[in-house]
């Protein structure tokens, strides 16, 4: 429901500030813009849900293999310790923690073109749990708020935009966008925990904290003591290395088990197609609606309202200048890249707005993207608290990515 009235709403404000630029300004390519971004926005939408085809074909032949051979209930039987208390809607060792594991952990590696169809399967997976099938189940929502929360060790491509664009250091936004990401992710699942009465001080979840805390200090020491270059090298080549091994891992475990793995491949790819197909109307719904907005010019007026502000309370306006990719990142995740680097050239890479700017793009996910594309693909049309709860945990991500610029750029 929280949805349709934003949605709607992403209308009403575009035609209102049309109609003021018309009556006030004597602008009327307002409205042509507006109806240009419909146009446009839809082909988009379609094209992105088609580039998807291939992808999600493959991925979910993979998952296919794996889930007839085993090795998906076997990945979901060692992480239902953990898995179990963020989803105990979900019964123990069921196949889908499997899945959940492997999105999650692609998202870490910052392996978009593996996770999305991971998770479209998971998904999937979940709403089979689902007793109303329209309505978002609790474990529907915290699967969605992990992914929004959009937790990446290593950022590898904002790196290489900062050093094509001139960077005294590209990696020094490493460690901000890190500790930021972790704190978005952490008050994400937190917010949903106590929202659906979830009990997370046991000890797989503090477990589970203390191995992430590891990890996220073993990859700032590298990052520390390597240079862009071969961090990135290194990056690639470890998922690289995981994505390859998940594949022939699953392939052997179905070989053993005495599976056509062909066949078993073939047979998940043809649900892929079917999902690529069913996410069109979704993500064509979204992507118009921000486009719309976008193409009033109300985006604009915003950011001009909060720089008057930020200099009334005596605040910098460098902060201001990073702030559309902050509001385009739950929109768009191109859209975003693009204010990003539109400040980083206006302000300067090395700048407080553009190091700002990166770590808002690095720290979050595509809030409502995911939210259309995930739930769009199982048919979910009341998403209640999902969208809620998915930008609380983007608010978190732009208040620490402030507080980490001031604490590490000032």
């Amino acid at each position: 429901m929280a949805l349709n009235y934003i949605w709607a709403a992403f209308f009403l404000i575009a035609a209102a500030v049309a109609l003021c630029k018309l009556v006030f300004m004597g602008d009327v390519t307002a409205f042509t813009d507006i109806i240009q971004a419909t146009i446009d926005c839809s082909r988009t939408g379609f094209d992105i849900s088609i580039g998807l085809t291939g992808v999600l074909c493959l991925w979910m032949g993979i998952m296919r293999i794996g889930e007839q051979g085993g090795a998906v209930a076997v990945l979901a039987r060692w992480l239902s310790p953990l898995l179990r208390r963020l989803f105990p809607e979900v019964p123990d060792g069921h196949p889908v923690m499997g899945n959940i594991f492997m999105n999650l952990s692609a998202n870490m590696l910052g392996l978009d073109n593996a996770a999305t169809p991971i998770g479209l399967k998971a998904m999937a997976g979940l709403q089979e749990l689902n007793p109303h099938k329209e309505t978002a189940s609790n474990a529907m929502i915290m699967f969605m708020v992990l992914n929004t929360g959009g937790l990446t060790l290593v950022p590898v491509s904002i790196m290489a935009y900062r050093a094509s664009l001139g960077a005294a250091d590209p990696t020094d936004v490493f460690l901000p966008i890190l500790l930021t990401t972790l704190t978005s992710a952490m008050v994400g699942v937190c917010i949903t925990g106590l929202v659906q009465r979830i009990n997370l001080l046991c000890r797989p979840v503090l477990v589970a904290v203390l191995v992430l805390a590891a990890i996220v200090g073993c990859t700032a020491w590298a990052a520390a003591t390597l240079d862009q270059e071969r961090m990135g090298t290194i990056s690639n080549g470890v998922a690289g290395i995981l994505l390859l091994g998940i594949i022939i891992a699953f392939m052997v475990a179905g070989m053993r088990k005495g599976i056509n793995v062909y066949d078993a491949f073939i047979d998940g790819a043809k649900g892929g197609f079917q999902t690529a197909i069913g996410i069109v109307p979704y993500l064509v719904a979204i992507l118009v609606g921000i486009g719309v907005l976008r193409a009033s010019g109300a985006m604009d007026w915003l950011l001009d309202g909060i720089g008057w502000v930020v200099e009334a309370c005596g605040g910098s306006r460098d902060i201001v200048g990073a702030l559309p990719t902050a509001f385009m990142k739950p929109l768009s995740g191109s859209g975003a890249r693009g204010m990003m680097l539109e400040c980083m050239t206006t302000y300067g890479p090395d700048s407080i707005a553009g190091r700002l700017s990166c770590v808002f793009q690095g720290s979050t996910d595509t809030t409502f993207y995911i939210l259309a594309v995930y739930f769009g693909s199982v048919g979910i049309r009341h998403t209640r608290n999902a969208l809620a709860l998915g930008l609380l945990a983007d608010l978190a991500s732009i208040v620490a990515a402030i507080v980490m610029c001031s604490i590490f750029f000032s």
